[in-house]
């Protein structure tokens, strides 16, 4: 296997280097009344720079579920295209959807195979939700870097502005949440994460740069348009511009 290419060799990154590697944060998600609302920013940074004002950290891993990454951009977005290989090779084989329980576990074996590259500190630390058809409502799943999985009840959240994240979204969290309700709560976490964590980006009104926002629920994955983010971002500032009197 090593002499055509099939077998990579070990991955050793020292600590001047962690600095050059691109890294994205961060994600969270939301139980609503149809399903779940799961949401990226759009920054990524090596060290103190941006790299990246526009990248992508939330992907449909099939019709009913969908992953979002923190960590190591590039062995993360390699980690997502794999999944989605083999969740689509197992529909094909097998003629159905694998369980959402059996995603969540297939996605945990691969961050633990990833293990040995986390620990050079290229780690890889996603967030997984769906919808799951047999019992009718929507699920979260997190994980820690050796694979280890946790069913989250009403929300997660990774990636450096995580924990502030997760206190907006505990605040705002409530049962049966609408659609509408869930996709503002999600934009205001956000807000705060990047008001507080200078790896996260916030919406950017002048260069139209909106998270990206998607939903699942027993009709699919379904992504948001800017139109409707943007809309909703300035309600946003609107409402934080009047808490504040008019000073955002």
């Amino acid at each position: 296997m090593k002499r055509v290419g099939l077998r990579s060799e070990p991955i050793t990154v020292g600590p001047s280097d962690a600095a050059a590697i691109t890294h994205g944060t961060t994600c969270l998600a939301i139980r609503y009344a149809d399903g779940v609302v799961i949401a990226g920013d759009r920054r990524a940074t090596s060290g103190n720079w941006i790299s990246h004002r526009t990248i992508e950290k939330v992907f449909p891993a099939d019709r009913y579920s969908a992953v979002a990454i923190a960590g190591a951009a590039g062995p993360a977005i390699e980690m997502v295209r794999l999944f989605q290989l083999q969740l689509e090779h197992y529909e094909k084989v097998e003629g159905n959807h694998l369980s959402l329980e059996g995603k969540a576990n297939q996605l945990s074996q691969m961050i633990r195979n990833h293990l040995p590259a986390a620990m050079s500190g290229m780690a890889v630390v996603p967030l997984f939700a769906g919808y799951d058809t047999k019992r009718g409502n929507g699920r979260l799943f997190q994980y820690d870097i050796t694979g280890g999985r946790y069913e989250e009840h009403d929300y997660a959240a990774t990636g450096s502005g995580s924990m502030h994240a997760s206190t907006v979204a505990k605040l705002g969290f409530r049962p049966a949440l609408s659609r509408e309700e869930a996709v503002d709560l999600v934009i205001e976490a956000l807000w705060q994460a990047a008001d507080e964590d200078s790896a996260t980006g916030g919406p950017d009104l002048i260069r139209k740069i909106f998270p990206v926002v998607a939903t699942v629920t027993a009709q699919g994955y379904q992504r948001l348009d800017d139109e409707e983010l943007e809309t909703r971002s300035r309600d946003l500032i609107g409402r934080i511009e009047s808490r504040r009197g008019g000073v955002s």
